[in-house]
């Protein structure tokens, strides 16, 4: 089988291509054949997408947008709907009716958890029967030593995350720097590319007022993520909306607990006070930071229950087999006429 993965902004290290990535080398280990293409950056490439048996595209807007660009019609598909598509552009009265459409002609429609199916299903009830839940599964790494930072006494709070509007990243800061006025060895790391050139500037200001404690390392390497997990002590996630972060579920994998806002895509990972801690509004962030800074033994179980949890829900190798059975299944079913 030769598979092509479409998805959009692959050049850049956003969470779906980390999760394109990852797919990428399940299945090439797995024996199919893998191409990946990124729908927003690349010019009509006719010759490839002919000699695949199937597309795989990521984020159902784009993807459809991308096809309508072709000359020769896509009909052979496969759609995963990722946070955008279901926060955004699912209610956006001008993009809807792509993604629906889109959505009806693919062959199937895979989601992350039971709570993205059930809203995908009030929008097309008819997409019962081709929409497969398959959990995200996760990266792993390679066990290195800690690299020693020059802050033996600082607390860690690391944010892996593109910095646009909806990951709410000046929250973290001024939220963490309430919390330095009681605990000053609080520190925070942020990661990753400036996706919105006018929130990157806000937040590249607010870091420069905020320099002896906050450092922005801008894009890091996903190789190099596991330095940075080795050093952090919690990792935090302060998004409006999420469709399942990659980083969220690495640092859980990892063993490191993880403080994150109540989004959905976030609660679909973490159940709070066992895996993780989920807050609501800045008082309750303020009070549960405050409790993961005071108490290592909490941190030690947050962080145990955590990457039990992904070891046991979570698995890249479970993830993998079950996108081969809905590839198969969907083919096998078009081939049948019953697409």
């Amino acid at each position: 089988m030769k598979l092509i993965l479409a998805t959009p902004f692959y050049h850049q290290l956003r969470g779906n291509t980390i999760t394109v990535r990852r797919i990428a080398e399940g299945l090439n280990e797995a024996g199919i054949e893998t191409e990946v293409i990124s729908i927003t950056e690349q010019t009509d490439d006719q010759h490839s997408l002919k000699t695949a048996d199937l597309i795989h595209g990521f984020n159902a807007y784009r993807f459809y947008q991308f096809m309508k660009t072709m000359s020769t019609p896509i009909t052979n598909y496969t759609i995963t709907l990722t946070g955008t598509d279901l926060n955004h552009d699912l209610k956006n009265n001008e993009r809807k009716q792509d993604v629906i459409t889109c959505l009806k002609d693919a062959l199937a429609v895979h989601v992350f958890d039971e709570k993205a199916k059930e809203r995908v299903l009030e929008v097309l009830p008819e997409l019962k029967r081709k929409l497969y839940v398959i959990a995200q599964g996760t990266s792993t790494f390679n066990n290195q030593p800690p690299i020693q930072i020059d802050q033996q006494d600082a607390f860690t709070f690391l944010l892996p995350a593109g910095i646009r509007k909806v990951k709410n990243i000046p929250f973290a800061i001024n939220a963490l720097q309430q919390l330095r006025q009681t605990h000053p060895q609080v520190h925070l790391k942020i990661v990753g590319p400036i996706i919105e050139p006018g929130e990157g500037n806000y937040v590249q200001q607010l870091v420069s007022e905020n320099r002896d404690w906050v450092v922005y390392d801008g894009v890091i390497p996903h190789t190099e993520m596991q330095s940075l997990y080795n050093n952090a002590d919690v990792v935090i996630n302060t998004s409006h909306s999420e469709g399942q972060s990659s980083a969220v579920l690495e640092a859980m994998g990892h063993g490191l607990p993880v403080l994150v806002s109540g989004n959905k895509g976030n609660t679909s990972i973490v159940t709070h006070d066992q895996t993780g801690f989920v807050y609501d509004g800045m008082e309750n962030f303020l009070n549960l930071a405050r409790s993961l800074i005071e108490d290592s033994s909490l941190r030690q179980e947050l962080g145990q229950k955590a990457a039990e949890y992904v070891e046991n829900h979570h698995s890249a190798n479970m993830e993998i087999k079950a996108i081969i059975n809905m590839y198969e299944e969907s083919l096998t079913l078009n081939s049948l006429g019953g697409k």
